[in-house]
């Protein structure tokens, strides 16, 4: 079975540290797999939350955009795509919004985060509907393409449970018996706790306490490594690895040998001086290579650009035939020109009734459709599908086109033709 994963990172700011080892690193090594389908996306919409610097925006979008490219993404064996390019994205989150109870949206960290922040004046000051709605977007990039899992740090997993409870609701109240939506999964790195910053708190933009990945060069890396914080332990001083901030960034980029070597020199009074130059060394062994494939790109926006448009193509292919199918659940149907009513008498008699699309899930776990005439009679009979979903993209495109839609599609004629083609193109006139 194909696994769909996708992944999306913020476009505030310059990438770091953390949006490397937590987000790019491990979605470039599972895009390679086989039995892995990506979609990497630069979640720009998600970036008006917070930053109304527009110049900022920008330059995030492309340098983020570089970063991916850099470290060995291959646009050819991905999805690759900005968030705003694709406008099915903001109509499914409206329909989401729609379904998802406000007391949800109370209960999201970065929520009362901001609304504790707030302790003693008014709760919601400084706090706009973009922070509040956050996990309903973020519902709405995971639930459009329908993703199995989403990898995320830990901090994230309550959004993603929130995207499993709003479609979940979806599906109950507009699904007719199918699941129009897959209920993601959140993946987690059980070895690997989030990235700390120079602080030791997550490595945040937010909190100014990040590590650059490619900007300022090797120099920018050793100033940066420089300002973590560490005990005041004298070089010749034994010193505790566990919990060590510096050790917790050592282990991202080291092997397993190299950890444990680590450590043990730690214990023996190795001084944090020489410590941190061994992190410096250990991140550049990895992270050298890319710098100058990134600032090829940077130089090149237009080769990024050519990327993204295809990538959107390419999510646009599967996104807009599934929103149409969910207008249709919800009932935001085209109006249809009504048939004239036929005359009384043995014609009218004669007139054919509209056939009924029918969907279902047998025994083997796999869905299927079918149309059916008067008295139920079998007129096409759909193949398996895996997900409920995609038999509803299928029945919603031959409601819409009529019989045209029977080139490709994955059906089988169980009466005569004429009588099908004449049967779907009834749904033209009357649905």
């Amino acid at each position: 079975m194909t696994v769909r994963v996708l992944t999306g990172i913020t476009t505030t700011g310059t990438p770091h540290l953390g949006n490397y080892v937590g987000a790019i690193r491990p979605a470039i090594a599972a895009s390679r797999r086989s039995d892995v389908e990506s979609f990497l996306f630069l979640a720009d919409y998600h970036a008006l939350v917070k930053c109304d610097d527009p110049d900022r925006v920008e330059e995030s979008r492309l340098a983020l955009a570089a970063t991916w490219l850099a470290a060995g993404l291959d646009p050819e064996r991905v999805t690759f795509y900005r968030q705003s390019d694709i406008p099915e994205i903001p109509e499914l989150n409206w329909l989401l919004t729609c379904v998802t109870p406000k007391g949800m949206m109370n209960r999201a960290h970065a929520y009362k985060a901001a609304t504790d922040a707030n302790a003693g004046g008014e709760p919601d000051d400084g706090i706009n509907m973009g922070l509040f709605c956050y996990p309903v977007l973020m519902s709405a990039d995971i639930l459009m393409f329908n993703a199995h899992q989403v990898p995320v740090g830990k901090d994230q997993v309550q959004h993603i449970e929130m995207a499993r409870d709003i479609a979940q609701r979806f599906n109950h109240l507009f699904g007719q018996g199918h699941a129009l939506f897959t209920l993601p999964e959140a993946v987690t790195d059980a070895e690997m706790q989030l990235l700390p910053g120079l602080d030791g708190r997550k490595m945040s933009k937010s909190y100014d306490n990040t590590i650059p990945l490619f900007e300022g060069g090797a120099k920018g890396l050793a100033a940066a490594i420089a300002r973590v914080v560490t005990d005041s332990r004298p070089p010749g001083e034994p010193k505790d690895p566990e919990g060590a901030h510096l050790v917790t960034l050592f282990d991202a980029f080291a092997t397993a040998g190299e950890r444990a070597a680590f450590r043990a020199e730690l214990r023996a009074g190795l001084a944090w001086g020489e410590a941190k130059k061994r992190l410096h060394d250990v991140i550049e062994r990895e992270i050298a290579p890319m710098r100058a494939k990134y600032e090829t790109f940077m130089a090149r926006p237009e080769l990024i650009e050519e990327q993204l448009l295809i990538g959107a193509k390419k999510a646009r292919a599967i996104a807009a035939p599934f929103l149409q199918a969910l207008r249709e659940a919800v009932g935001l149907r085209r109006f249809r020109a009504l048939a004239a009513a036929p005359a009384a008498g043995p014609k009218a008699a004669a007139a054919a009734p509209l056939a009924a699309f029918k969907q279902y899930r047998e025994a083997d776990g796999q869905f299927y459709f079918k149309l059916v005439g008067a008295g139920d009679a079998l007129l096409l009979q759909s193949a398996a599908f895996a997900q409920g979903r995609d038999a509803g993209v299928w029945v919603a495109k031959l409601k819409k086109e009529g019989a045209a839609a029977l080139a490709g599609a994955p059906v089988t004629l169980a009466a005569d033709e004429a009588a099908v083609r004449a049967a779907l193109d009834r749904f033209l006139e009357v649905e």
